[in-house]
């Protein structure tokens, strides 16, 4: 099977690259990429006025199976994933059973492979049931297949813990991924301040996010030790791992498309919709998430898909669960808010949400357009505008603020090994 990409703008941070060029398909591998390519293909594709850049990673989804299947599932989120033009996603072990052991994880991967649509690269957790009480085998799970490590939702509030969790993950060519939240500090539902007293609910303090990521970041320099902190919002936390970064500390982090779209003032309007953990802060930690991202500080964005039922944030403000689905708004959201009022290139969001992941996760044959790597790419349409509507909505759930808005920019084609698992009609 060929299929060759026709005058699209070829976008590719590895090699330097923000072109008008054509890109041949081969199987599952890319072929050639040139200016101009008139072999004959099984299928063309038109991407004029298109970006055609390396498939989307996503290092931090969740997909609820097994266990919460009438959230989503491995299926419908995929669906998700490659609908929003993500061709690798890697769900967060909060499911149940949890995959602590190689029996769950496997079945998990395997279940991936079954749905076959983009590539799903489960985290193991770090401790027993996400208990934080006993760690698991980390090799049994790495050479299973868990592509790192988290006690996602479920911070470990052992320091000796962590530490210990940190080294047998290092050891292994791996990584701890933290959620970073002091416990102590963190019960609420939104952030702490004025919306928060609006509505009289209890706010999170931002020291919550900071506390925990001021104690991982030290146990990373002084032992020498990657840690990779989970979808920062605040000011302070980019604050702190831009200084530790200067200093050499093997840090790195995350952020997602709300932390750069939205204020807590979101939560006014669509209420329990705009409710997630962490939560959205204020203006000036928004601009810090944007200055995080363009300067290299922030190394990646990831979604933090969180599918709720419409019944289960129907309980109110003060009990809903957190978490908002995300797969199929994250372009919109870099073009309106990155692309649009020019604070990063598509060279920069090639990086943030391929190439760097691709390093991260140690996926040599993906992030970038390249003779001989894995055909995984991603083909948007930066021009499109829309209402985002329910009825669009691919995930099994609808918790989105995003609903009801008018967007910009789309994914119009997913192609994962060479495959073209999505078409934007």
């Amino acid at each position: 099977m060929k299929i060759l990409l026709k005058n699209g703008l070829v976008v590719d941070y590895k090699n330097n690259i923000l072109e008008k060029l054509d890109v041949l398909i081969e199987g599952d591998k890319i072929k050639k990429v040139s200016k101009e390519i008139n072999e004959e293909a099984d299928k063309v594709l038109d991407c004029t006025n298109l970006i055609v850049m390396p498939g989307m990673i996503d290092m931090h989804c969740h997909l609820r199976e097994p266990g919460f299947e009438h959230k989503e599932t491995i299926e419908t989120g995929s669906k998700s994933a490659v609908a929003g033009g993500f061709t690798t996603i890697c769900p967060m072990p909060n499911t149940k059973p949890t995959p602590d052991n190689a029996e769950v994880l496997k079945k998990i991967i395997e279940e991936g492979k079954r749905v076959n649509l983009c590539n799903v690269l489960p985290f193991a957790s770090v401790t027993k049931g996400e208990k934080g009480e006993e760690l698991v085998d980390f090799e049994e799970l790495k050479t299973a297949g868990a592509i790192a490590f988290s006690d996602d939702g479920m911070p470990v509030t052992n320091a000796r813990m962590i530490r210990e969790a940190m080294f047998k993950a290092n050891e292994l060519g791996s990584f701890v991924s933290e959620h970073c939240e002091e416990k102590s500090v963190s019960s609420g539902a939104i952030n702490a301040g004025k919306v928060a007293d609006e509505l009289g609910v209890e706010g999170v303090l931002p020291e919550a996010e900071e506390i925990m990521a001021s104690r991982d970041i030290v146990i990373a320099e002084t032992n020498n030790l990657h840690t990779h902190i989970c979808h920062i919002s605040t000011k302070t936390s980019v604050d702190m791992i831009r200084d530790a970064k200067k200093r050499g500390v093997k840090v790195t982090c995350e952020t997602c498309p709300h932390y750069f779209t939205f204020t807590v003032e979101e939560v006014l309007k669509t209420g329990v919709n705009a409710r997630m953990n962490p939560p959205l802060r204020e203006e000036k930690d928004r601009q810090s998430i944007i200055k995080g991202l363009k300067d290299g500080t922030i190394d990646t964005i990831i979604t933090d898909h969180a599918p709720h039922t419409e019944e289960e944030k129907a309980v109110g403000l003060a009990k809903a669960p957190n978490g908002i689905i995300g797969f199929e708004t994250t372009v919109p959201a870099i073009i309106m808010n990155l692309i649009d009022t020019n604070e990063l290139t598509y060279l920069d969001i090639a990086r943030l949400t391929s190439y760097t992941p691709s390093v991260l996760l140690g996926l040599k044959d993906k992030g970038t357009i390249e003779v001989g790597k894995t055909a995984d790419i991603t083909i948007i349409d930066p021009n499109k505008e829309y209402v985002y509507t329910k009825e669009m909505v691919v995930s099994k759930s609808k918790n989105s603020p995003f609903i009801g808005k008018k967007l910009k920019g789309r994914n119009k084609y997913t192609i994962v090994n060479g495959i073209v698992v999505y078409e934007d009609k």
